[in-house]
């Protein structure tokens, strides 16, 4: 499966749908005082809509990024002229200030992290305008929580959901790639410490509300990581010399889609996609027979007819839909 226009479209246009919808919302918001009550519009003035401030968040890296590989789709100018009003000085701003909140410390720790710092990796590459630059602070101070957080972080988080090291480490590194040489060697070495022993992969996955698989998230890192003649047979050790890969990775059954921890198994489906795809080619595996191809291919095919629909998967599944779908 390709991305073509017409799915790019769609993408956009639910994403255009919901990244100013104010309501429902979820706040991760710690209150010092009675002072703090307000409208979270108020705190997060980019990033209010999309049920949640992360949804959000990717809900714009699914826009900038679509309008990039088609700017002569009619919904490019909608993203650009959005994006001229949400991503002003002021606004940043205001985002910015609620970090240093000393209450703030944890607040989207590390998904929402990983994908701000993702989101202006994809706003710098649109030279025609001046989104990069405007977010470069807010993503320079994630950068700055990150190194001070794998510092303490003594064990990698490896759980399917927001709380996921490697997941968010995966997005960080890409960011850094370009612009933090030493933030590149601290998530080295911190991956290889975590994750360079692990064997023999033996899991519960999945769990009944997860969207990252916790095994393929982390190899996904360790294939960015790690040479491939170290990564390769590492993972064969780790998922396909004893069988998990071929008997446990298959497409997960949603068997709701209005319950917002539910429908998060749409994303599972995605996520695992995106990391077999992209493992895949790490390995040098490309032809479509491939097993882990093959695998990837079953896994989108599950999914990707449940992107729109109700609004607790509609708010962000493009964004791995998205992850899966693109080619490096």
């Amino acid at each position: 499966m390709e991305l073509t226009e017409g799915t790019a479209r769609n993408f956009a246009r639910v994403a255009l749908g919901h990244v100013t919808r104010a309501f429902p919302y979820k706040d991760d918001h710690v209150f010092s005082g009675p002072d703090d009550l307000r409208l979270p519009q108020i705190a997060h003035p980019v990033f209010f809509g999309s049920f949640d401030w992360h949804s959000c968040v990717h809900g714009w890296w699914t826009l900038l990024t679509l309008r990039r590989l088609f700017p002569d789709m009619p919904e490019a100018v909608q993203i650009a002229a959005l994006a001229e009003t949400t991503f002003t000085p002021e606004k940043l701003a205001t985002e910015l200030a609620y970090l240093e909140r000393p209450s703030a410390r944890g607040f989207e720790r590390p998904y929402g992290w990983g994908w701000l710092m993702y989101l202006h990796h994809e706003a710098a590459r649109h030279g025609d305008q001046e989104w990069g630059a405007q977010l470069e602070p807010l993503a320079r101070a994630f950068a700055s929580r990150f190194r001070d957080y794998l510092g303490i972080l003594t064990y990698p988080i490896t759980v399917g959901t927001h709380f996921n090291t490697a997941f968010a480490l995966v997005l960080a590194r890409r960011w850094a790639l370009a612009r933090d040489p030493g933030l590149v060697i601290l998530i080295d070495d911190w991956a290889s410490r975590a994750f360079a022993h692990r064997r023999d992969y033996a899991g519960w996955e999945p769990g009944g509300d997860e969207f990252l698989s916790p095994v393929l998230t982390a190899a996904l890192l360790m294939s960015e990581v790690t040479p491939h003649l170290v990564f390769a047979p590492w993972f064969e050790a780790l998922v396909e010399a004893n069988g998990w890969l071929a008997r446990e990775c298959r497409p997960v059954t949603v068997s709701d889609r209005t319950d917002g921890k539910i429908a998060h198994l749409d994303g599972l489906n995605l996520s695992r996609a995106w990391c077999l795809r992209d493992i895949a080619r790490a390995l040098g595996r490309t032809d479509p027979q491939d097993s882990l191809q093959r695998l990837a291919e079953e896994h989108l095919a599950a999914a990707l007819p449940h992107v729109a629909g109700d609004y607790m998967g509609e708010h962000w599944l493009a964004s791995f839909a998205l992850l899966a779908l693109l080619r490096p």
